[in-house]
């Protein structure tokens, strides 16, 4: 799907999780779980590519980012992105 054919939700996934990866590409600290963070976007990047990701495999992602990324204020906003879009599918899983 492409344009105004796309679900808004997948576009609002697609977005955040474009936004959380350049800012953990950008944050100079390393720590011990920065690349199951990485990996993890990239899953949900692919998710989001593929049409209407499975709300179980995404909830598992964003805990293992979560996870990953730990309390690090300067990524908290673009996790809380991520985390928001998740649940944009969640709310429509269950109703």
């Amino acid at each position: 799907m492409t344009g105004s054919d796309e679900d808004p939700r997948v576009a609002e996934l697609r977005t955040a999780v474009s936004r959380l990866r350049r800012e953990l590409a950008a944050h100079p600290a390393e720590f011990p779980d920065r690349a199951i963070a990485e990996d993890e976007l990239a899953s949900l990047a692919a998710m989001a590519s593929g049409g209407i990701p499975e709300v179980p495999r995404m909830r598992r992602s964003l805990l293992l980012i979560a996870g990953a990324i730990g309390s690090m204020s300067a990524l908290s906003r673009g996790l809380t992105e991520v985390r928001d879009a998740v649940d944009l599918f969640a709310e429509r899983h269950r109703g």
